[in-house]
């Protein structure tokens, strides 16, 4: 028996695509034996399952679990939930592994599959040797248990271990994504008055998109925070693993402002530790995690890949500006958007002002948002390239670490090729329009120099 996966389903952190066309329960069932065949030659015995509240989840879910089991594995599904409790059941569990069902914020009709080996991402030639794995047939065979296990009231009694922080009034909104029965729960052992906007699981998700990353996304979120004079208000994602943020005022902390929030706390209980973000990151948030006594780390855009240099530099606290922020300072390293939020209101209690004020101190800059266009994929990493030789012969100042970003007077801009997509990824920030303007006009000409332009905005 043998299998062979849509190649598009295939991407660096995980596999996803959509239901009946790209992805199917047969994907769903060879993930199973391959992914149960590598847990038991690296000596493992048992694997953790959750989904997310799409309504393709339950399907895939029932044929990865019998794929599993006809490896060999012993299987424990822990049920419908946000990525980060699979995350944390794989932690804490007496578990090999676990694997998410989860289409993360893409549309309905995405869904996929997000995980985890021995306390390790499993990404990149991991997810191409579960591709290798079914194209030989090479599995292994053995008759698995299934069991189940209820944790999410554990999972949330962790998220409030260590709480500290104080009483304040917060709109949240859950996007009818698989967060939503976590934050009623978390909620309740929360000081404070709680306002809740669709926490109710619908993978039609009928309110509005569930990327917080979006800021029309967040009109909701805004309306409340103005309607009930609340003090901020916190957004997630499809699955969980990542957070929105506005202050009382609806304005939007991005996911660089929410990581220099919340180092602040973490470097005066680690003094000079490292604090990662990624390279889309503003430049303003290294100058603080500098100015706070930290060592500043940019690293490459992707959760397995920050995650991998977590562990590398010992980095309490690491975030990208999608929304993904890792706590290994009281907690195990994964990115956790309700985690996130906890320690959110912690830090605002710690630092002693208001969410407001804290936003309205941050420097103004200028910036774009993530601009994402289309390439072909053959291109994408060689467009890059070029660009690196032409900046780099003309003595321009560009950091390489993912792709590149080219600092000028006038501030910097970033050129990257997505490791998931055939896109493109520019992003350009500043202190005025009229230096925006000459950063985005120096974008523009390097892809015109590659035969590119900058066009429509591509999805995620």
């Amino acid at each position: 028996m043998t299998h062979q996966f849509d190649r598009t389903a295939l991407r660096e952190y995980d596999i996803r695509g959509i239901v009946g066309k790209t992805l199917n329960t047969a994907d769903a069932e060879a993930i199973g034996r391959g992914f149960a065949t590598r847990v038991r030659r690296a000596g493992g015995t048992r694997v953790a399952v959750g989904y997310d509240g799409r309504k393709t989840s339950v399907g895939l879910e029932e044929a990865l679990v019998a794929g599993l089991t006809a490896s060999g594995v012993d299987v424990v599904r822990v049920g419908m939930g946000p990525t980060p409790m699979l995350y944390y059941a794989e932690a804490t569990l007496d578990v090999d592994g676990g694997i998410q069902i989860t289409g993360s914020h893409n549309p309905a009709e995405y869904n996929g599959f997000k995980m985890v080996l021995q306390r390790r991402p499993f990404f990149g030639a991991d997810i191409q040797d579960l591709a290798r794995l079914a194209e030989c047939g090479d599995w292994e065979s053995g008759a698995g248990s299934v069991e189940s296990v209820d944790i999410i009231d554990r999972y949330v009694e962790r998220l409030m271990q260590g709480f500290t922080g104080g009483a304040y009034r917060i709109g949240w909104d859950a996007g009818n994504g698989a967060a939503g029965p976590v934050i009623e729960k978390l909620v309740k052992l929360l000081p404070g008055e709680h306002h809740l906007l669709f926490t109710d699981v619908d993978g039609d998700f009928p309110n509005h998109h569930p990327d917080p990353t979006e800021e029309k996304n967040l009109s909701d979120l805004k309306a409340l925070v103005a309607d009930k004079q609340l003090d901020f208000g916190l957004a997630f994602d499809g699955d969980g693993d990542r957070i929105g943020a506005i202050d009382g005022l609806g304005r939007v902390i991005w996911g660089d402002q929410i990581l220099s929030i919340l180092a602040e706390p973490v470097l005066r209980d680690v003094p000079g530790a490292a604090i990662i973000a990624d390279v889309k990151a503003s430049q303003a948030l290294f100058d603080r995690i500098a100015e706070l006594g930290g060592l500043p780390v940019m690293w490459k855009t992707g959760h397995s890949l920050i995650k991998t240099k977590m562990k590398e530099t010992a980095a309490p606290l690491a975030g990208e500006m999608s929304g993904h922020i890792f706590f290994a300072h009281e907690f195990y390293g994964f990115d956790d958007a309700q985690y996130a939020a906890v320690r959110l209101i912690r830090a605002v209690h710690m630092i002693g002002k208001s969410m407001t004020e804290i936003r309205g101190a941050m420097p103004e800059l200028i910036n774009t948002p993530e601009m994402r266009f289309q390439v072909d994929e053959a291109r994408k990493f060689a467009v890059v390239g070029e660009v690196l030789d032409r900046l780099e012969a003309a003595g321009a100042t560009v950091d390489r670490t993912d792709g590149a970003r080219v600092t000028t007077p006038d501030g910097w801009w970033l050129l990257r090729a997505s490791n998931t997509q055939d896109v493109l990824v520019a992003r350009a920030e500043a202190t005025s329009q009229e230096s925006l303007d000459r950063l985005l006009a120096m974008i523009d000409a390097q892809l015109a120099a590659s035969g590119l332009a900058r066009g429509p905005q591509a999805g995620h």
